[in-house]
C-alpha cells in the first residue's frame, strides 16, 4: 500500500533528469564522432562502440525505471549487504578477474566486461549513509571517524592493490562526505600537507627535503615556547614528514607499475617524453587548442578524425568536446556538470534525514571528483589514471554505475516530497 500510494505521487527533479539525459546524448555524439568512419553502415551498427553505446544507454533507462519501481527501503534498508556484496566481488576479480591495462579490475562475461568498482562506488555511498544514519551517530567522535573512514578505505585498498590508482581517488573523496558530517576540518589540511610532501619527496633529493625538513624544525623549536607539549608535537611532525618523504620514493619505484611512474614524472616536469607518455595529453592538448572559440563543427575534427589522441572515446573524450565545438562548448559542458553537481548538493541539504543528506553528498563528491581528474588528464594538471567522464566516456560498467548512483539519490528526493505532503 505504501509503495503503491507513493509511486502515484513521486515528484522527481527533472533539472538532474534533464541533464543527465542532454549529457548522455551529447557523449554519445562525443564518441560516435571519436569513433567515426565513413564506411560505418549505421549509426546504431553494434561492431562499433557508438552502437554499443546506444546498447548502454537502453539499459541505463531500465535501471532508472527500476529505482523508480522499487521502494526506496531496498536502498536504504539493505545498504550492508549492497556493501558486502560488491566487497565480494572485489576481492573476487583480484582472483579470476581478467588484466587490462595492467591491472586486474574487469571480469570477463563472454563479449563483454564488468569493472566491480564501480558498483562498489554506489554501495559504498549507501554503507556510508546507512552507517550515519544509526541513532547516534557523529564523525566528531574518534570512534565513529574510524569506523566512517574504514567503510571508505577497505574498498579503496582492494581497488588500490588491483592496482587502479583512478578509481582509489574517488573512492578517497568521500573522506569529503565525513567532512560535512562534522570530522574536524584539521585531517583535509593534514592530507593537503601529505600530497605537498609527497610531490617534495618525487621532485627533491632525499637528502635535500630532509635537511629543509630539519631546518624548518629547527627554527620552530626555537620560536616556540620552550615546554614539553611543543617540543613532542614538533619531534612528531618531524618524524611523519621524513617518512612520508622517505616512503614517497619506495612507492614510486617498488609499487606504481613502470607506466604509472612515467606519467607522474611527466607531469612533474621530471622527464620529457612527448613521444611516450606524455603523447596522450599532447596530442589532446593541440585538439582541444585547435577547437578555437566555436570548433570545427561535428565530425569536423582532424584530430579525431586522424585518430591522434589514443582512447579518445573513453579516458580522452573532452578533448573531441574542445575540437569540434571549441571553447563554447567546453564551457557549455563544464557549466552543465557545475549545474548537475550543484544541483544534487542544493538537494542533499534539503533532505529530511540523515540518510538521504549524506548519500547525496557521497554522489556529489563522486562525480566531482571523475569530472576534476578527467578534465585535468586531458589537459595535463594530472598523470592519466583511467577515469572516464560521467555519462560521457563510452563504457557499460562506468554509464550504468553512474545512473544507478544518480538515481537512487533522485528517488530518496522524490520520496522526501512524498513525506512533506
Amino acid at each position: 500500500m505504501y509503495g503503491a500510494r507513493n509511486r502515484s505521487k513521486l515528484k522527481v527533479d527533472w533539472v538532474i533528469v534533464s541533464l543527465y539525459f542532454f549529457l548522455c546524448f551529447w557523449g554519445w555524439l562525443s564518441i560516435y564522432a571519436a569513433v567515426y568512419d565513413k564506411e560505418s553502415s549505421s549509426i546504431f551498427d553494434l561492431s562499433k562502440e557508438y552502437g554499443k553505446q546506444s546498447l548502454w544507454i537502453a539499459g541505463g533507462i531500465g535501471i532508472i525505471l527500476l529505482v523508480f519501481i522499487t521502494n526506496y527501503r531496498v536502498w536504504t534498508n539493505f545498504a550492508p549487504i549492497w556493501y558486502a556484496f560488491s566487497i565480494v566481488l572485489l576481492l573476487a576479480v583480484l582472483i579470476v578477474g581478467k588484466e587490462i591495462g595492467g591491472a586486474r579490475s574487469w571480469f570477463g562475461l563472454g563479449g563483454f566486461s564488468l569493472q566491480p568498482s564501480e558498483v562498489g562506488k554506489f554501495s559504498t555511498a549507501l554503507m556510508l549513509a546507512f552507517y550515519a544514519g544509526l541513532p547516534r551517530k557523529s564523525f566528531a567522535k574518534w570512534s565513529h571517524r574510524i569506523v566512517g573512514l574504514a567503510i571508505v578505505l577497505i574498498p579503496g585498498f582492494l581497488i588500490a592493490i588491483q592496482p587502479d590508482l583512478g578509481s582509489t581517488l574517488v573512492y578517497l573523496s568521500l573522506v569529503l562526505v565525513l567532512y560535512r558530517e562534522g570530522m574536524p576540518g584539521y585531517y583535509i589540511g593534514a592530507v593537503l600537507i601529505m600530497i605537498i610532501l609527497s610531490i617534495a619527496g618525487l621532485i627533491l633529493e632525499l637528502q635535500t627535503s630532509l635537511i629543509i625538513l630539519g631546518s624548518m624544525s629547527l627554527i620552530a623549536l626555537l620560536i616556540l615556547p620552550k615546554n614539553a607539549k611543543p617540543i613532542i608535537a614538533n619531534v612528531s611532525l618531524l618524524s611523519v614528514s621524513s617518512s612520508i618523504v622517505f616512503a614517497v620514493g619506495k612507492v614510486m619505484e617498488n609499487v606504481l607499475a613502470p607506466h604509472q611512474q612515467i606519467r607522474i614524472k611527466v607531469l612533474l616536469g621530471l622527464e620529457d617524453d612527448p613521444s611516450g607518455a606524455g603523447y596522450n595529453t599532447l596530442q589532446s592538448l593541440i585538439a582541444i587548442g585547435s577547437g578555437g572559440w566555436m570548433g570545427k563543427g561535428f565530425l569536423n575534427g582532424t584530430q579525431t578524425k586522424l585518430h591522434f589522441v589514443p582512447e579518445q572515446s573513453t579516458d580522452y573524450i573532452f578533448c573531441t568536446v574542445g575540437e569540434e565545438w571549441g571553447f563554447l562548448g567546453t564551457l557549455l559542458l563544464m557549466i552543465s556538470f557545475a549545474v548537475l553537481i550543484g544541483r544534487i548538493l542544493w538537494l542533499a541539504e534539503r533532505q529530511k534525514d540523515t540518510f538521504s543528506r549524506v548519500y547525496g553528498y557521497a554522489v556529489a563528491s563522486i562525480f566531482f571528483s571523475h569530472w576534476v581528474i578527467n578534465i585535468g588528464m586531458t589537459i595535463g594538471l594530472v598523470p592519466t589514471i583511467g577515469i572516464p567522464l560521467p555519462f560521457f566516456s563510452y563504457g557499460g560498467s562506468s554509464l550504468w554505475g553512474f545512473t544507478l548512483l544518480l538515481f537512487i539519490f533522485v528517488k530518496l528526493d522524490a520520496e522526501r516530497w512524498n513525506r512533506l505532503s
